[in-house]
């Protein structure tokens, strides 16, 4: 028997778990439906709600319920549950138990290791974030892989030729669009585009907002001021959204949802689709720009495609399926549930990572250029330099794996050292991009400028990143694997959240439904005691912290050498050479004694 990996798709309104079973995959079901909503909980006592329960409780006590938490991972910020606070990975981890825990009723046997889904357009820390997510469940995340490449896998293209087809998917949160050359099983993703910030939640919004204003103008109250009423609109209207796909009219209906002068206010009104469709057809006509940029990316015209595949439930709109018939002139695809999709093709990529035979291989992409910030000098060396210059070096759209290396030069006489600072993005101008890692280079040999140092950058399938850079004439070199500080926990807050995780499991119903040889079975390597370097990380973020919030205020002279020793801290926590971080930090512990 080989290896189990379940496929999930962990998304913004609802998540699902799918394994290949006799070579097909199959949907798992969780508290009997294939279906769970991404939504966490707590009730009055304490104890932890996830799915259906959370969804049931949220119009109730939105201040105890949390949803569309996929949007803030990778921020460097918290979520608030009751009175607790959570990183964004924490409740993610949440929702991912809640599947992981359903999956071993089913199947009855242990779930360890998972392919987990992410909008194509998620950066470095995002995708950093979700992996973090699945490792506090108790998964080992083997490969994190784009939505729309997912739901290609489940499609059966024409076997003997090729094949060109457009995966648009738009879910609760975000939208993606993946161009795919399907040949002998050989699926190739030839361009990818979308936006992070765009979804059905969005659809919700305008709907509400719309209900509410009419509200307005009729009791003169606004029922978005109160959490409870704002949260039973949001939940009238996603119903509304949902029954404007299949009819020309919804009714919303929603007793006592308000007072004014202590008389109760009922809400009670109706939708027509063809005033929905206005309201989002401008954010309709943003999927259909990310659309025709991943056409013109893949170098192919509406005309070439030859199937149009829907994916996430907010496609069901009706707009949606007209626009796409207009714009690519032929009809669009719905043969496989547009909601399980996803999670069905990443059991099909798990099953391949096992050793399967599926008969299908998947060449998947980088969605964004990476690149480093350099000098840009002028050709007539004017003192019109560019310091914020972002260099490409993979470029969007490259097929992974990729390895690529480009050559920069020093820019003064002895230069000493180079600062090597990746970012992701488009924009020529890396303060628009979004900074995934830095690292310092030291020890370069005495000579004139235009000393060549060779960076190369390799990105693995699972999207890890590696970075070098090499001093050509010395061979002198330096690397590290980025994993985005921001989105990552430091050692000990790591080990609490996973303990605090562990210890709200136990007291909530979900965990104890849990049978007991899932007890026995459980890997407990996640909750093990502070690893080496653990006190050493949390007195060196605290530092560098510190450091941030001072260092504007600072002379200029000062500056030079807090962002000295500010890199040396950080490239310490990197490469956890734990010697190097406690010089390192008791030398920045120092300076900001003194600059206080």
């Amino acid at each position: 028997m080989s290896e189990l990996i379940v496929g999930i798709d962990l998304g913004t309104t609802n998540s699902e778990i799918a394994v290949v079973e006799n070579g097909r995959p199959r949907v798992l079901l969780v508290d009997g439906d294939p279906i769970l909503p991404s939504m966490v909980g707590l009730t009055e006592d304490g104890r932890l709600l996830v799915g259906k329960t959370a969804r049931n409780q949220w119009a109730l006590a939105p201040e105890r319920t949390i949803k569309s938490v996929k949007r803030k991972m990778g921020r460097d910020e918290r979520v608030s549950l009751g009175e607790q606070h959570y990183r964004p990975q924490e409740i993610s981890a949440m929702i991912l138990r809640k599947l992981k825990d359903a999956a071993e009723q089913e199947l009855h046997l242990p779930v360890r290791k998972a392919v987990i889904t992410v909008p194509a357009y998620f950066n470095d820390t995002q995708r950093q974030a979700t992996r973090e997510a699945g490792e506090l469940a108790g998964l080992e995340v083997v490969r994190i892989i784009n939505e729309p490449t997912a739901a290609a896998l489940t499609y059966d293209p024409s076997q003997t030729g090729t094949e060109l087809f457009l995966v648009y998917d738009l879910g609760g949160g975000t939208f993606d669009v993946s161009v795919v050359r399907a040949e002998a099983g050989i699926f190739e993703v030839l361009a990818s585009h979308g936006d992070t910030e765009l979804g059905g939640d969005d659809f919700d919004e305008l709907l509400a907002k719309h209900v509410a204003e009419e509200f307005l103008d009729s009791f003169g109250v606004d029922l978005r001021n109160a959490p409870s009423s704002n949260a039973r609109l949001l939940r009238a209207a996603e119903a509304a959204k949902r029954q404007l796909s299949d009819h020309p009219f919804a009714r919303i209906e929603e007793e006592f949802i308000a007072e004014k002068d202590g008389v109760p206010l009922h809400l009670s009104t109706e939708i027509a689709r063809e005033d929905y469709e206005e309201w989002i057809r401008p954010l309709v006509d943003r999927t259909l720009t990310c659309l025709q940029q991943s056409l013109d990316d893949a170098k192919l015209s509406a005309g070439q495609i030859q199937q149009v595949v829907l994916v996430g439930g907010s496609t069901r709109t009706p707009l949606i399926g007209a626009l796409l018939e207009e714009r690519l002139g032929q009809p669009v695809h719905r043969e496989i549930h547009p909601d399980l999709c996803v999670a069905m093709g990443a059991a099909i990529q798990g099953a391949i990572i096992a050793g399967e035979s599926i008969g299908s291989v998947l060449v998947d992409i980088t969605p964004h250029t990476l690149g480093i910030k350099c000098l840009d000098i002028p050709s007539d060396y004017s003192f019109a330099y560019n310091e914020f210059k972002f260099a490409p070096i993979i470029k969007r759209n490259t097929p992974l794996p990729a390895n690529r290396s480009e050559v920069f030069c020093t820019v003064s006489d002895h230069q000493p050292c180079v600062d090597i600072e990746v970012y992701q993005g488009e924009n020529t101008d890396v303060r628009r991009n979004h900074r995934v890692g830095k690292f310092v280079i030291e020890g370069l040999a005495r000579v004139p400028a235009g000393n060549q140092i060779v960076v190369q950058l390799d990105l693995t399938l699972d999207g890890t990143l590696k970075v070098s850079a090499r001093e050509k004439a010395t061979g002198l070199s330096k690397q590290i694997t980025v994993e985005n500080a921001i989105a990552q926990f430091a050692v000990e807050e790591r080990t609490a959240a996973q303990a605090r995780l562990n210890r709200m499991w136990n007291d909530s119903e979900a965990g104890q439904a849990e049978s007991s040889w899932q007890r026995e079975e459980e890997t407990p390597a996640l909750a093990t005691g502070p690893a080496e370097g653990a006190r050493e990380t949390v007195q060196a973020v605290a530092l560098l912290e510190k450091a941030a919030r001072l260092r504007d205020k600072a002379p200029e002279d000062d500056r030079a050498d807090l962002d000295r020793i500010m890199t040396r801290v950080q490239t310490a926590l990197v490469d956890q050479a734990w010697e190097e971080l406690r010089s390192a930090s008791n030398e920045l512990s120092d300076i900001l004694f003194y600059m206080e």
